[in-house]
């Protein structure tokens, strides 16, 4: 005698097809958002970054040194 739940189950076949669908449709999704949030942390980052270490330089002042003649 053949065992009953080793047969072919098409109701079962197409649940688990669907379900596979939804898994697949949820895993897209969430890492999707997972790689937008890593291209903002990325650009975040990047920008401090350049706030801290790329500050630009002040330009100094230069003292003009003139020399004035003398009136006699």
């Amino acid at each position: 005698m053949q065992n009953p739940w080793l047969k072919k189950n098409p109701f079962l076949s197409i649940w688990l097809s669907g379900a596979n669908a939804a898994m697949g449709h949820g895993r897209s999704r969430a890492l999707a958002a997972m790689r937008r949030q890593s291209a903002a942390m990325t650009s975040q980052y990047m920008q401090n970054w350049m706030r801290i270490w790329a500050v630009p330089a002040k330009p100094t002042q230069v003292q003009k040194t003139t020399s004035r003649r003398k009136r006699r």
